[in-house]
């Protein structure tokens, strides 16, 4: 605006409604437009400038961005796709045994100098423990990018060297080490509306070890279903008649079902190996066992028990079902059985192929 000028100094402005362009002439002596330009000029022939002015003017540009766009794709299908970011967190379970011990002595005589000692660990962040009846258990976990293998040879050699501090009958310590990758990436769940869970865990245990031979598989873990199982059911008024007791019967069965090497001999340069006893296979081997003797008579154990081979007690159910938003709950109307395997990899390898 013609008014913004400094007062006192010759300048002049035209306004033309016609083209509305405004015409404004200025003294150099007040406003140093040519040093403007010619700064101006300089900024747009700067670093930033010829290099754009190179690659507007090349003919590579394009084949260079067809490059780089091949390169990108390529690496994006090189770079191995995780289930959960690679973060070095070293963790441990620390299992620890004290047969006859309340939950309270465990804590008192076990846990909280494994917790003072581990703690004394360069690195060790948190350390958390359980008191069991009988049993504890500690978990430790080091600083975030601490070196994992250094990390667990200080926790064992730790742990080794105040063992000796320990009470009288405690069992020594089952170090168990976790990682990110032990963390399952893949879950398969076997179900049917016509096989049973003992069933389904026949089918997953031959699922899991062809699973297993996959490359970069490394833990595989069966969830569900009930394995096979020779139970031996007791007849109490066959046994008091034999004479016999629990006792007995268990150790006979557990001296049966074994196998040693009882040396070898020469003959005529051959050398024979000789192995007494053999492993229970059928229940067949269970039923003929011998587990006494009454009146100079064998007493075999199907003459005092039942032998079942079949299922074993369940432990835990897995099982599933399809609420009323799915569609498929109008086809199915209940709960089936099922089995799970879940699936974990190895450090380094592609989830996403894997899987």
């Amino acid at each position: 605006h013609p008014q913004s000028f400094p007062k006192g100094r010759k300048s002049e402005w035209k306004h033309t409604k016609k083209n509305k362009k405004l015409t404004v002439k200025i003294p150099n002596q007040f406003f140093p437009f040519g040093e403007i330009k010619r700064g101006l000029k300089e900024m747009k022939e700067g670093l930033a400038g010829k290099i754009a002015k190179v690659f507007i003017g090349s003919k590579l540009t394009v084949l260079l961005m067809i490059v780089f766009m091949v390169v990108g794709v390529y690496a994006s299908f090189l770079i191995p796709r995780e289930e959960e970011p690679q973060i070095d967190v070293p963790m441990a379970d620390i299992f620890v045994g004290y047969p006859g011990a309340s939950p309270t002595e465990v804590e008192n005589r076990v846990v909280k100098p494994l917790e003072k000692l581990i703690s004394n660990i360069k690195g060790v962040e948190y350390v958390y423990a359980t008191a069991m009846n009988e049993k504890a258990m500690v978990i430790v976990q080091f600083y975030v990018g601490e070196d994992i293998e250094r990390s667990f040879v200080k926790l064992y050699n730790e742990i080794n060297k105040h063992m000796d501090q320990m009470p009288q009958g405690v069992t020594f310590p089952l170090v168990k080490t976790r990682a990110i990758d032990d963390v399952p990436m893949l879950g398969l769940t076997l179900w049917s509306e016509n096989y049973s869970d003992y069933q389904l865990s026949q089918m997953a245990q031959e699922l899991e070890s062809e699973i297993k031979k996959v490359n970069d598989v490394s833990i595989t873990h069966k969830i569900g279903g009930r394995n096979r199982q020779l139970r031996v059911v007791l007849d109490k008024d066959k046994l008091a008649a034999s004479g016999l007791d629990f006792l007995s019967v268990s150790e006979m069965i557990k001296a049966n079902n074994t196998q040693l090497s009882a040396g070898s001999f020469d003959k005529k340069d051959t050398e024979f190996l000789v192995k007494t006893g053999g492993f229970l296979a059928s229940v067949t081997d269970v039923e003929n066992l011998v587990v006494g003797v009454q009146q100079n008579q064998p007493v075999y154990l199907k003459q005092i028990a039942n032998i079942v081979d079949g299922p074993e007690i369940p432990q835990n159910y897995v099982s599933l079902g399809f609420g009323k938003a799915s569609d498929k709950s109008q086809t199915y109307k209940s709960e089936y059985p099922a089995v799970t395997i879940s699936v974990a990899k190895r450090k380094g390898a592609d989830a996403m192929k894997i899987s």
